[in-house]
């Protein structure tokens, strides 16, 4: 099956994972992007942003082909891809799988099973690995067990086939026959952890994994929307490295905010607002063990930084590492540069503290009372709030520029001091501190009102004293810092939608060419779920109801979201799958539920 020109769109993608790492498999069923055993290591299979020289995993018919249908099987995160051909229907069936004969296995299992309808179908495999961020091949390749093992440094791959004998970097065809499934097994570990896992051992792991899922997905209380927010919540799940409980922004680096632009970014780390926003939107699904989890995950990242809060960190709970660019690596669509690590990290951005401490309230007032070193860690961040609201930030958006006083910075500071508070009087905690914290919480109120507020657009403003909008400021409704159908606050919505629309449902987060990069970027997907939310909460459920009823098909057959969207293509940008877009979808959701 050949590909409709150099590429595929991202949105075109299906995403498979372990809670541990995720690959992404294009409609003809190749992977184009795999980091292994851990979302953080150098891709296996990188052709997605590093060209063919990158290497790929493919596996699917050799023939005429062409799709016609691509699911995730209920309620699962295995995922089919299904051809025509003429007489036949092949399908593939791709998952990976972490937990083998009831224990964790120190690797990860990918496992491909290739199943013919009506006629046998000529099929092809070709499977091309690179180790490192340099592409290189295997330097030793032998067979081990009845498997095929590749090696190179501290990085190992076993494949096991049933069906032909798998070579590396040379395409073998091969005839699977009705009645006959082909599978073909790899697992990806530190050399000195690999284990070979058969082929029919791998399939049933994967039919295992599909019942462990299934039953995780029937506890996700919701009554509308439910494929969209469970699917939402499947990839949340499935986006969270499971040793640490640390959540992934994305599995990818470097997808483009605009198709040959320069805003490529690595998002595989774990930043505290979308740890935190995951909490709200898996509280809101009756899931509190997740929300739970996250939060566990929140502290004990923190613990070495504390009371400061660092903008993202490894899973391993670290500072997030530099920034480097990759030389050679042409980028998806020849989009350059492409980055490893991330120059954020080293941002102080204020707005954090409020997400950090409203999950903290939401569980609280859910009746998850916080343990002792919980709230330990959250008093000690409204300390320091306290003391450092007054000075400029990088803002949410982590422009690369100099600092300002960001208008839902300052918001999201009044947040962690206004929940600080609420949490204190329901643990009864002394009053002072109560007191300390809610002083200042009034001086920073003040603040904003006389300096983020401009008359003449009745609406709050991306920084003070400028007249540009912020759709960051879309989670004003939801903060109780005005009255959500106040004339400030329905104000500020309605300036938003009118001045950053990118047509349709779609929003800027900002007016473009403001962030001080060449050329522009798409639409901010979180920001229309964000303003489905405000709508709802400022007394227009009508409004809302639509608005997202023209979001949900975006994610296309698969439910996927990435970061953005162009506006005239309708093709999603940025890294892929996003998590923040599909925490908020999930918000969305449940705002209108409510409303």
């Amino acid at each position: 099956m050949a590909r409709p020109g150099p590429r595929w769109p991202i949105g075109d993608y299906g995403m498979i994972g372990d809670t541990r790492s995720a690959a992404l498999v294009a409609p003809d069923g190749s992977i184009d992007w795999w980091c292994a055993p851990r979302f953080d290591d150098p891709p296996l299979f990188g052709r997605l942003v590093g060209g063919d020289e990158a290497g790929c995993f493919s596996v699917g018919p050799d023939e005429v082909a062409r799709v016609v249908g691509r699911a995730y099987r209920p309620d699962t995160v295995t995922l089919t891809t299904t051809w025509a051909v003429e007489g036949g229907e092949p399908e593939l069936a791709d998952g990976l799988v972490a937990e083998v004969a009831g224990r964790f296995l120190p690797g990860t299992v990918l496992a491909r099973r290739l199943t013919a309808r009506g006629r046998a179908v000529r099929a092809r495999l070709h499977l091309a690995p690179r180790f490192g961020y340099d592409r290189r091949p295997a330097r030793r390749i032998v067979q081990r067990a009845g498997a095929l093992v590749c090696e190179r440094g501290e990085r190992a791959i076993a494949v096991t086939s049933d069906g032909p004998t798998v070579q590396v970097d040379r395409p073998v065809a091969f005839e699977v026959h009705p009645g006959e499934p082909v599978t073909i097994a790899l697992t990806a570990a530190r050399r000195s952890a690999l284990i070979v896992v058969p082929p029919a051992v791998a399939a049933a792991e994967l039919s295992r994994d599909e019942a462990r899922w299934r039953s995780w997905a029937a506890g996700i209380e919701v009554a509308e929307h439910r494929d969209a927010v469970r699917r939402s919540l499947t990839t949340l799940k499935l986006l969270t490295y499971s040793p640490s409980g640390a959540p992934v922004a994305a599995p990818t680096t470097s997808l483009p905010e605009r198709i040959g632009g320069e805003r490529n970014w690595d998002y595989r780390y774990a930043w505290p607002r979308d740890a935190s926003i995951g909490i709200a939107a898996f509280l809101a699904a009756g899931k509190p063990q997740e929300a739970r989890g996250f939060l566990a995950w929140l502290l004990h990242a923190s613990r070495l930084s504390r009371p400061r809060l660092p903008v993202l960190f490894t899973l391993d709970g670290r500072p997030g590492p530099g920034e480097r660019e990759l030389d050679g690596w042409p980028g998806y669509a020849d989009s350059r540069p492409v980055r490893v690590g991330n120059g954020a990290a080293r941002q102080h951005q204020l707005d954090g503290y409020g997400w950090v401490l409203d999950a903290a309230w939401l569980l609280t007032d859910a009746g998850h009372r916080l343990y002792g070193e919980t709230w330990r860690a959250a008093a000690a961040m409204a300390d320091e709030v306290a003391a450092t609201w007054a000075e400029p930030d990088a803002g949410i958006w982590e422009v690369r520029g100099q600092p300002a006083h960001h208008v839902h910075s300052k918001l999201m500071a009044w947040l962690a001091l206004d929940r600080a508070v609420r949490i204190a009087a329901a643990r009864g905690d002394r009053r002072r501190r109560r007191l300390r914290w809610a002083s200042a919480r009034g001086a920073l109120a003040r603040d904003i009102r006389s300096r983020g507020y401009d008359g003449a657009q009745g609406a709050y403003t991306a920084t003070y004293g400028s007249a540009g909008l912020d759709a960051a400021l879309l989670v004003l409704p939801v903060l109780d810092f005005e009255p959500a159908t106040g004339h400030r606050v329905v104000g500020t919505v309605d300036a938003i939608r009118r001045q950053l629309s990118a047509g349709g449902p779609l929003l800027y987060r900002y007016r473009p060419g403001t962030d001080g990069l060449q050329g522009g970027e798409g639409a901010f997907l979180p920001c229309s779920f964000w303003l489905v939310q405000a709508l709802a909460r400022t007394g227009r459920p009508d409004e809302a109801r639509e608005l997202l009823d023209e979001l949900l098909p975006l994610g296309g057959p698969l439910g996927l979201y990435g970061e953005e969207m162009g506006p005239d293509t309708g093709e999603h940008l940025g890294n892929y799958p996003q998590c923040l877009t599909h925490a908020a979808l999930v918000q969305a959701v449940f705002a209108l539920g409510g409303a």
